[in-house]
């Protein structure tokens, strides 16, 4: 099972890579996604480490397909796209 994070569409840093800077830009924008992620995740200290994850995995799709502010995505070690790069995605697709 791939590792998972809630982030935003504008936060430019990968939270993998570089978790203090991440959290920091999160919070400072009012977002808190690891508290929002906490709320939502039905963890526990009785599941296992793979079912903590699967939790939490779940949680993540929950919040992105809700969406309701429209800036959360999921990402993963290997599927990470700086800001940069999604805004370079979104220019290709609207041409």
């Amino acid at each position: 099972m791939a590792e998972v994070m809630l982030s935003t569409t504008d936060n430019p840093y990968n939270p993998f890579a570089n978790y203090d800077s991440w959290y920091a830009f999160d919070t400072a924008h009012g977002y808190n996604s690891c508290a929002y992620l906490a709320r939502i995740a039905k963890s526990s200290d009785d599941l296992s480490e793979l079912d903590e994850e699967q939790a939490i995995e779940e949680a993540v799709d929950s919040i992105v397909s809700l969406n309701v502010l429209g800036i959360y995505i999921k990402i993963t070690k290997d599927n990470f796209i700086s800001q940069e790069q999604r805004k370079f995605n979104r220019t290709q697709l609207s041409s």
